[in-house]
Order: C-alpha cells, then sequence, then structure tokens
C-alpha cells in the first residue's frame, strides 16, 4: 500500500530472485555498483587528504599550538585511513580475480566501504574543528562541529535508513 504519488515500493527479499540472475551475475552487478559509489567518496578523500598533506609545508604551520598540531596529525592520519579503506576494495579485487570468490569480494568491499566512510566523516570533523580553531579562536566551534557532525549523520545514515523503512516491503505470501 503505496501513497499515491509515491513509486511502488519494492519487496525487502526475493527483489534479487525476481531478477532472475545467476549468483556470478548478481555478484558482478553488485560489485559494479559498489565501485560506482565509491567513486564519489574516492576522490574526495583523496583531494581533502592531499591537501592536509600540504598544510604542513605552509609558513603558518610553524605558528600552530601544540594542541592544533595533534589535531592536525590526527586528522591526517585518519586522511590516509580513510583512504586506504576506499581505495582497499581494487587491489583487493586484483588479488582475488579469477578465483572465483566475486561473492565474498563483494561483501569484504563494502565493509571496507563503510568503514572507510566512517573514516571520512571522522577525517571531515577533525578537519573542520582544526581550520575552525585556527580560524576564531571561539568556544561556539564545538557546537558547530557538532552540528555539522549530525548533518552527516543525517544526510548518510538516518534519511537512508528513514528511506529504507519507509519504501521497503515484506513481499505478500501467496493465498493457500
Amino acid at each position: 500500500m503505496a501513497d499515491s504519488g509515491v513509486a511502488q515500493a519494492r519487496p525487502a527479499e526475493g527483489a534479487e530472485a525476481q531478477r532472475e540472475e545467476s549468483e556470478a551475475e548478481r555478484a558482478d552487478r553488485r560489485w559494479n555498483e559498489l565501485m560506482q559509489e565509491i567513486r564519489v567518496a574516492q576522490t574526495g578523500v583523496q583531494i581533502l587528504f592531499g591537501f592536509l598533506l600540504s598544510v604542513a609545508f605552509t609558513p603558518a604551520f610553524g605558528h600552530l599550538s601544540h594542541a592544533n598540531r595533534f589535531i592536525y596529525i590526527t586528522t591526517v592520519v585518519l586522511g590516509a585511513t580513510a583512504t586506504g579503506a576506499l581505495i582497499a576494495p581494487v587491489p583487493f579485487h586484483r588479488i582475488i580475480s579469477g578465483r572465483n570468490i566475486k561473492a565474498q569480494a563483494v561483501r569484504w568491499a563494502a565493509r571496507l566501504i563503510f568503514l572507510g566512510l566512517a573514516l571520512l566523516v571522522a577525517t571531515l570533523t577533525s578537519a573542520l574543528f582544526l581550520i575552525l580553531r585556527v580560524a576564531t579562536h571561539d568556544g561556539f566551534v564545538p557546537w558547530l562541529v557538532g552540528t555539522v557532525v549530525a548533518w552527516y549523520l543525517a544526510c548518510w545514515v538516518a534519511l537512508p535508513l528513514w528511506a529504507r523503512h519507509r519504501y521497503t516491503t515484506v513481499p505478500e505470501k501467496p493465498a493457500g
């Protein structure tokens, strides 16, 4: 039962069976979908990481307080780990290619991407915190950063979970 004007919800279970695809075709499709999804995150995290690496070579870096240097180092390490996790599915696939374990590779790649996105949120949070601390020296910075993190969580977690709950239906059981 869908609201008028709202697209019909797909069944949660059995939807992939309705595609009439083999396990290998399903694994290929899921792999391609994952690769499309991480292209955006990989590009963003790589640009951010490159920027973070360059900061240490600017004249202003020498004037950072001990606390701000610690935040900077934490941010760089978070950026490095996010970059590693988001790039990891590519070498993973290269190493296991031809071994008939693509379905397992898809599961591991999805986990790595999820981890990479969590690390990306931490990197963005840390970078924003550092930049606002240096730019304003004001007590409202943690509150502002907390609001931005809440926004990330709303967009990246709450909205997809709400949509999944709202628009996913359980398949009807045949009468009889």
